[in-house]
């Protein structure tokens, strides 16, 4: 039975972000896994929302989140960045299903972004398959 995912992709970041959902695509198309949507959100806070909004339609296995949360002046990413990893773990709980995790940060240093976006989206989408086949 084919296995259906969908990807989340924060868009503050969007010309960074395309290249790793165009990778989470392929991995997907590799593995035998079917992306049912992609959603573009405004940022990472956004995730855990649509994501719950996506799980509602049963044909939906698991989800991939993909986004940067960069080092800031202050400490708003490293807070929002935990907040949004608790409620992901919390909708992985509540629903049952896996979601993957591709973002990149929280405390992101713009010289680093580029050479883990597409290990990220890569990770996260083997995360969910191996939950998926668990």
């Amino acid at each position: 039975m084919v296995k259906s995912i969908a990807i989340i992709a924060g868009s503050y970041h969007k010309n960074h972000v395309v290249k790793m959902v165009e990778e989470a695509r392929s991995i997907a198309l590799d593995n035998g896994l079917t992306v049912e949507e992609v959603k573009w959100v405004p940022g990472s806070m956004e995730m855990p929302l649509q994501i719950k909004r996506l799980f509602l339609r049963e044909s939906i296995d698991g989800a991939v989140v993909l986004g940067i949360i960069e080092k800031g002046e202050t400490e708003h990413g490293l807070v929002m960045g935990q907040a949004v990893i608790r409620s992901l773990i919390d909708l992985q709980l509540a629903s049952m299903k896996p979601i993957g995790f591709g973002i990149i940060g929280p405390g992101a240093k713009p010289e680093n972004i580029e050479e883990r976006l597409l290990p990220y989206a890569k990770n996260s989408v083997l995360a969910v398959n191996e939950m998926l086949s668990n």
